[in-house]
C-alpha cells in the first residue's frame, strides 16, 4: 500500500489534512515530532548540532535550546545550510525506518509522511506520491495570525521564504485546495483517498 507524501505551506492546513486521513485510518508520521526527537540527548543529531554550533546551544538540562539555534540558523544562510545538511538525512533515514517498522508490523493502509519540506529537503524518495495542500496566501496569513499568534508581517516574511504553491505543484500527483469550509476540505481528502486504490 501507498506511502504518501504531505505536504503545503505555513497555513495550508496540511495538519488538519492530516487528521482526516488518521480518521480513513493512514497512519502518520509527523516530520516536526521526528526532528524534535532527533535533537534528544543522545541521539545522532544531538552530537553532530552541539559539535558544529558549540555549546552555547545547549539548554541547562543539556537538551538543545531550539531558540538559541534558530537565532543562528535564520539569521545566516550558511548556518541553515550547515543544519539541514546534519539534520535533513538523519530525519530521511529516521523516517525510512518508521515506515519499513510499519509496514514490518504487517501494516496495509497508508502511511502519511506529514513534511512542510518534503521538496526541498529532498525526502521526495520516502513516498509513492505527493499530496500537496494549498490555500490562497491571505487564507494562510489569517489562520497563522489567529492559530499561532504571529504577526501578519511575520506570517507574510514566513510564506515568502518557503516553496511558491505553483513549485510545489510540479512535484504533486494529488493538489488538495484548501480555501473552502471544513466539510469541503473533508469531501476532497475522501475522495482523494478513495482514489488511491485505482
Amino acid at each position: 500500500m501507498k506511502t504518501i507524501g504531505l505536504t503545503g505551506g505555513i497555513g495550508s492546513g496540511k495538519s488538519t489534512v492530516s487528521k482526516l486521513l488518521a480518521t480513513l485510518g493512514a497512519s502518520i508520521i509527523d516530520a516536526d515530532r521526528v526532528g524534535h526527537e532527533i535533537y534528544l540527548p543522545g541521539q545522532p543529531a544531538w552530537k553532530q548540532v552541539s559539535d558544529t554550533f558549540g555549546q552555547e546551544i545547549l539548554a541547562e538540562d543539556h537538551t538543545i535550546d531550539r531558540k538559541k539555534l534558530g537565532a543562528i540558523v535564520f539569521s545566516s544562510p550558511d548556518a541553515l545550510a550547515r543544519l539541514n545538511a546534519i539534520v535533513h538525512p538523519i530525519m530521511f533515514a529516521e523516517i525510512r525506518q518508521r515506515i519499513q517498522a510499519k509496514r514490518a508490523e504487517g501494516f496495509t493502509l497508508p502511511i502519511v509522511v506529514e513534511a512542510a519540506i518534503l521538496i526541498e529537503a529532498n525526502w521526495l524518495p520516502l513516498a509513492d506520491t505527493v499530496w500537496v495542500v494549498e490555500t490562497d496566501k491571505d487564507a494562510a496569513i489569517r489562520r497563522v495570525t489567529e492559530q499561532r499568534g504571529m504577526s501578519a508581517a511575520d506570517a507574510e516574511a514566513r510564506i515568502a521564504n518557503q516553496l511558491s504553491n505553483a513549485e510545489r505543484r510540479k512535484h504533486a500527483q494529488v493538489v488538495i485546495r484548501n480555501n473552502g469550509s471544513l466539510q469541503a476540505l473533508e469531501q476532497h481528502v475522501q475522495q482523494a483517498w478513495d482514489q488511491l486504490g485505482e
